[in-house]
């Protein structure tokens, strides 16, 4: 009887057998192989796609930040605008929603989210991609997630106001709730804020208040020129750069007389604050009354010469500060009258032209980055207390004046018209926005509209290359710097020839021009003006200008001309110069991807 053989002993025997036969192992191995082959195929595709979906997402997150920051321009996060509450969060979710498909690449679950902090705005996104071939592994679906922000971020940006104080900033337009001025102020407190991002407490600015600041990553600066008839500059000066003597509209003794005139009473005073006596006056009491005396007074004749004549005025100076008066033997009865200065200069040479383009050698006036090395190139400090319009005897006007010398014993006066603004500011940090507040708020208007001595100062306060070139050529650190100078007026260049200017009394001392009709002077501020714009903008500068108020269609013009390409504004009234001061602030601000 034949034995059956045990199983295992033939399952051996055929696995033997089919490893010895190699008919028909190729679908055998085949269908194994698309086991491996399905998940690598499967995976790549699932890969693909799940690329995708993050790209998408990650742009659609990038679009929502970038949407939220500039929605928030310089408020906060809970902004309400346009009636639209938390605007900038629901306008980061808007773009979001417009750069992403919910329904490609079957993506479920998505979700968004954006937050502030500082001013950056962090958004996070995420979606949940289902699997296809790699579900056979047990991959049923991947979560994918990315995350952005964005900040408004300026590159090291020093700002320059050239801000037109004139009298007119007084007014108010038609239909404006507040003056000029007034308008102005709050409007330039506005603009710190959205670059400085500091909080102007006594500012009432569009939207919410911001806070932070900038960080120290970067250099923020700014600068102020207020003008009017001149500017007041002269203390931010090098004691050197301003002349020893310089030539006035004065007076001085031509000779004494040898007799003294009668006694005059003088009245009762304090014996102590009797006045000392002169070689041309002398005081007497004629009686006393409990430490008060009754004073008589007598003087010689003093003949005077009335001329244009040097002075020395280097008791300005004080070592490399500045003293604030000094005195000349100019007073009535030829004692000593002091001078005080209040920081308002006189121009280097210049030249007489008809046009300053280009820029006559000569002018050494409108040259921004000239350093001063000679008289010719130093300034002259403004001192309307050495003036004398000579056969003046009264307060004002020209009827009288006479350009020739005179000699006499009468004692003129200084008839012409002087207003000195407050003074200037260098580019320097502002990191408390009390001080910067404080400052806008001590501008006061004042005096006639001579556009070209604000933007020649302007400039040469910023210039990289000039008198301050050491501070202002680059960031402490050796980092480049953008440069801005906005310049705002509100009206029509207006001159005239009793003005006590940046170049003298034009109707004595004619160093622009020989004519003193207004027509012929506010020819020459315009050209000079226009040459200065052209000066500024090739020294890499941004040029804004801005109108305010009502203007002449030339004046106009004019402005559009001298600001860079684009960066010519107008407002007619206070809302629309606030307007028009954030536009610039959000202009100059970056907004860029951090991460």
């Amino acid at each position: 009887m034949e034995h059956e053989l045990p199983s295992w002993i033939k399952a051996r025997a055929f696995l033997t057998a089919l490893a010895r036969d190699t008919r028909a192992n190729t679908m055998a191995m085949m269908a194994m192989a698309l086991i491996p082959l399905a998940g690598m195929v499967g995976g790549g595709l699932d890969i693909s796609r799940m690329y995708i979906v993050k790209t998408r997402l990650q742009h659609a997150c990038d679009a929502g930040a970038l949407a939220g920051r500039k929605a928030m321009g310089g408020g906060t996060w809970t902004q309400t605008v346009g009636g639209v509450a938390n605007y900038p969060r629901v306008m980061a979710e808007k773009f979001f929603e417009g750069n992403y498909d919910r329904n490609a690449y079957g993506a479920t679950g998505i979700t968004r989210s954006f937050s502030e902090s500082a001013g950056k705005v962090t958004g996070s996104a995420s979606a949940t991609v289902p699997m296809t071939l790699m579900r056979i592994f047990g991959k049923t679906r991947e979560t994918l997630t990315v995350s952005c922000d964005a900040e408004m971020r300026l590159p090291n940006t020093d700002v320059m106001f050239v801000l037109d104080t004139t009298g007119s900033m007084n007014e108010t337009p038609s239909g404006d709730n507040k003056t000029k001025i007034a308008g102005l102020k709050l409007a330039v407190k506005c603009f710190y804020q959205i670059i400085a991002r500091l909080d102007v407490a006594d500012a009432d600015c569009e939207g919410d208040e911001p806070s932070g600041g900038t960080g120290n990553q970067v250099q923020i600066r700014f600068g102020f020129v207020p003008y009017a008839t001149n500017v007041n500059v002269g203390r931010l000066l090098k004691t050197e750069w301003l002349a020893n003597s310089w030539y006035y509209q004065s007076r001085e003794v031509a000779s004494i007389s040898s007799n003294w005139g009668s006694w005059h009473d003088v009245g009762w005073m304090n014996c102590s604050s009797i006045p000392a006596n002169t070689a041309t006056v002398e005081y007497r009491t004629t009686s006393t009354y409990y430490g008060s005396c009754y004073v008589q007074r007598r003087t010689k004749a003093v003949t005077w010469r009335y001329d244009r004549l040097s002075k020395d005025i280097s008791g300005l100076k004080n070592g490399t500060g500045w003293n604030a008066s000094f005195t000349q033997p100019i007073g009535d009865g030829g004692g000593d009258k002091t001078i005080a200065w209040d920081g308002c200069i006189e121009e280097r040479e210049t030249v007489k032209a008809t046009g300053y383009d280009p820029i006559p050698s000569g002018a050494k006036d409108l040259d921004i980055d000239l350093v001063p090395s000679s008289d010719a190139t130093r300034w002259g400090a403004a001192l309307p207390g050495l003036l004398y319009t000579r056969r003046s005897t009264r307060n004002s006007g020209t009827g009288d004046w006479d350009r020739t010398a005179v000699t006499t014993e009468s004692n003129y006066t200084n008839s012409s018209a002087y207003y000195c603004p407050t003074e200037a500011k260098k580019m320097q940090a502002w990191p408390d926005p009390g001080p910067f507040a404080a400052y806008v708020n001590s501008l006061t208007p004042s005096g006639n509209t001579y556009h070209d001595i604000g933007l020649l100062w302007g400039a040469r306060l910023m210039s990289p290359t000039g008198l301050f070139a050491s501070e202002n050529a680059t960031t402490p650190q050796g980092a480049e710097i953008e440069r801005h100078l906005i310049f705002m007026t509100d009206g029509d260049t207006n001159t005239s020839s009793s003005d006590y200017n940046a170049y003298g009394v034009p109707w004595f001392d004619r160093r622009q021009t020989d004519s003193t009709t207004q027509s012929s002077l506010d020819q020459q501020v315009d050209l000079r003006f226009a040459a200065l714009c052209t000066a500024v903008k090739n020294k890499q500068i941004t040029l804004w200008v801005i109108s305010f108020g009502t203007v002449s269609s030339d004046t106009v013009t004019r402005l559009q001309d001298c600001a860079s390409s684009g960066r010519y504004f107008s407002a007619s009234n206070s809302a629309q110069l606030q307007a028009t001061f954030k536009s610039i602030a959000d202009q100059i601000s970056q907004l860029r991807l951090t991460r």
